[in-house]
């Protein structure tokens, strides 16, 4: 393996290996993470359990198949990163002090930096790294992997 195609697949298992990390921490302690949902007040209080299961699952899923260069993976990153920069952009316009949850309850990273502009920030650096590999593959013509050939062909 090159040098340059080291480099997309080590950005690719690093970012995989932070949302499988991001979406454990949280699985851990659910209920928690439901508190922590509940303070940004825009999820109903009815669907509070379902989305701090649902979310960090997807998380470690998406962090999986990134991982494994499978199809769709990177497109589901994207699409949770849009997610968490629009809410922290709400948190912060609101003026909210709380934890953002990222890396689930009792995070080493909210008592360290404590807020949400440090958060944004850091999804902000995610996304332009996203963004690289999807730069990566269309300038390589690269195409990730289907789960079912990954499957059949053992290849991993």
């Amino acid at each position: 393996m090159r040098y340059r195609d080291f480099s997309y697949a080590l950005a690719r298992w690093v970012l995989g290996a932070l949302f499988i990390y991001a979406g454990g921490r949280k699985l851990m302690d659910p209920e928690a993470f439901a508190v922590l949902i509940d303070a940004f007040g825009i999820v109903p209080e009815n669907l509070l359990g379902a989305v701090a299961r649902v979310l960090p699952a997807l998380e470690i899923a998406a962090g999986l198949g990134l991982f494994f260069d499978i199809r769709g993976s990177l497109a589901v990153i994207a699409g949770l990163l849009a997610l968490f920069i629009a809410i922290l952009g709400i948190g912060l316009k609101s003026g909210l002090a709380v934890d953002c949850g990222c890396f689930g309850p009792q995070d080493i990273e909210a008592r360290a930096f404590s807020g949400l502009d440090a958060a944004l920030y850091r999804n902000l650096v995610l996304m332009a790294l996203v963004m690289w590999l999807y730069g990566w593959r269309r300038r390589r013509r690269l195409r990730p992997n289907g789960l079912l050939s990954l499957v059949r062909n053992r290849s991993f």
